[in-house]
């Protein structure tokens, strides 16, 4: 186990609904010392491509859940701890076979549960649309992250989508996948009044209708430029934004509390090396 040796990794596996918040949350937690695992289960593989490879493994996802081997499809990429298995799966076939196998939609949760002991956290990168290759990557997580739109129709929509999905999943209980509990982000604000007072409408709206299910962060994610400029350079934005590393780190540690030492040392080392 890395530097978190309370955090148990099975504990710690994050569906994440949406690709620019899985790569360059993967990546701060990789910098804090965590061994990570980035999972693509999104057929246009946009995380697979994100970051540079040291590494190709010759398989990706089809192989991992469909012949059930963690043998040669863990790949790594450039960032020091953050491994990836890439999605493979652009015809959709590897959705086929999770859709008829009778253990489809629960077999990634048990092949990730046989890397336990060689990561910290495992985060799960998928498409925003409904269908099985999503069900199985909710089936797996302990928790999940999903982006909320700062506008309230869109955002009621949301949480109206996201009642239904998780009182459709819930059966998965009986096959051993309890669907966790969701975190709601609220995801590319810009700075003005208007926004806050949607954040805050946001807030209140979900609760009832979620009946507690979804709960919204406190951290926000701005819109930003560094976000598209982290991504032309195949670069965490964390590197290239000392602001937007600020809000990642929030995000990592209200997600994870118990990682609130671990950064407060990581920043404190920086400031260091900073004023040297």
């Amino acid at each position: 186990m890395g530097s978190s040796a309370a955090l148990r990794s099975h504990d710690l596996t994050l569906f994440v609904g949406k690709t620019t918040l899985s790569v360059n949350l993967a990546a701060y937690l990789a910098s804090l010392g965590q061994r990570v695992l980035l999972v693509d289960a999104d057929p246009q593989p946009t995380a697979s491509s994100y970051f540079k490879l040291d590494y190709q493994a010759p398989n990706g996802l089809t192989e991992f859940i469909a012949s059930a081997t963690s043998t040669e499809v863990i790949s790594r990429t450039e960032v020091e701890n953050l491994d990836l298995i890439y999605s493979d799966d652009p015809d959709g076939k590897l959705r086929d076979w999770i859709r008829d196998a009778v253990d489809g939609r629960v077999r990634l949760k048990y092949m990730l549960a046989r890397l336990d002991e060689h990561y910290d956290f495992i985060l799960i990168d998928t498409q925003g649309a409904v269908g099985p290759l999503q069900d199985t990557a909710v089936a797996a997580a302990h928790l999940l992250l999903s982006p909320i739109p700062p506008e309230i129709l869109s955002a009621r929509e949301f949480i109206r989508g996201t009642v239904a999905m998780l009182e459709r999943l819930k059966p998965m209980a009986y096959m051993g996948a309890p669907i966790g509990p969701l975190r709601g982000v609220i995801y590319k604000t810009d700075r003005t009044a208007d926004a806050k007072t949607i954040i805050e409408a946001i807030r209140s709206e979900s609760f009832l209708p979620s009946k507690g299910a979804i709960s919204i962060l406190e951290t926000v994610i701005p819109s930003a430029v560094a976000y598209r400029e982290a991504a032309t350079r195949k670069a965490p934005v964390h590197q290239v934004d000392p602001r937007q590393a600020k809000v990642i780190a929030a995000l990592a540690v209200e997600l994870f509390p118990s990682l609130l030492p671990i950064v407060e040392k990581t920043e404190r080392a920086g400031s260091r090396r900073a004023s040297l």
